[in-house]
């Protein structure tokens, strides 16, 4: 991935690699409340399976058309050996230690524990489709839930700004810790999704560069350098530089004066 810059944009570009279909409607209902930043732009993607991810997640920062990328999934039930492998993948695929941790959203033991927290303040033990069943029904009225997605599309429905809030104030009550269930750390992205300050892309990226140590922080001086110089159009990141395409072989070759 090239230098980011989220600071000197004015929409931030998030990906988000969506395990399944749940997680990609969920994001996509969320996003359509405008509950969050207007400053991002959010482009959720369907991974169609856990297995899918680091694939996904490789493809998408390799694309280089965000100014962050993230992944959204279930840790399943323990011993999580696939929700470990896509943390060992992340971490190796930057050769950062622990790097997945800072993109990886997380729902112990599934995004349906997120999901009902619109409603009730009860937790899964199960990742399982068929004991939740039951609680579904419950709070949405949907019966015998599959996740088909006539079934993903009535829930999705009831979803509103109001029991948004209801979600949020239970979800600071999660556990951080993706070995508990009941556990999940949504609520810290809902926090980095609602505010202005895009500081934590910053930090998540100079991480990934190596620039930043696991307890560093990018500065005040960093962001203000970054967006005065591109609201004035001077300096290194004006509109222009920040969105013009990359040299050609052959324009580098002209300007080193290798040109025949």
């Amino acid at each position: 991935m090239n230098n980011r810059l989220p600071f000197i944009s004015q929409d931030i570009k998030v990906c988000i690699i969506c395990e399944g279909n749940e997680e990609y409607e969920y994001l996509k209902k969320i996003d359509s409340l405008e509950v969050w930043h207007q400053k991002y732009k959010f482009f959720p993607v369907n991974a169609g399976g856990n297995g899918n991810i680091p694939a996904r997640y490789q493809d998408r920062f390799q694309n280089d058309s965000y100014d962050v990328v993230l992944v959204f999934c279930d840790t399943e039930k323990k011993p999580h050996e696939q929700y470990r492998e896509i943390k060992s993948k992340i971490n190796d695929y930057h050769d950062v230690m622990d790097i997945a941790r800072e993109v990886i959203i997380y729902a112990n033991p599934c995004t349906m524990q997120i999901i009902l927290a619109h409603w009730t303040d009860k937790k899964l033990s199960s990742p399982a489709k068929g004991t939740n069943a039951s609680i579904v029904e419950e709070c949405t009225g949907v019966k015998n839930y599959k996740a088909r997605a006539d079934q993903l599309r009535l829930i999705m429905e009831q979803i509103t700004r109001v029991n948004y809030q209801s979600m949020y104030e239970r979800a600071k009550l999660f556990p951080d810790d993706d070995e508990i269930a009941g556990s999940s750390n949504f609520v810290k992205f809902i926090d980095f999704f609602s505010a202005e300050d895009a500081k934590w892309i910053c930090n998540i990226n100079k991480k990934i560069e190596g620039s930043l140590s696991a307890t560093g922080d990018c500065t005040g001086e960093e962001s203000r350098m970054f967006i005065q110089q591109f609201e004035a159009d001077t300096g290194d990141y004006t509109k222009e530089k920040y969105n013009q395409d990359d040299m050609s072989l052959d324009e580098i070759d002209f300007l080193l004066g290798n040109q025949k």
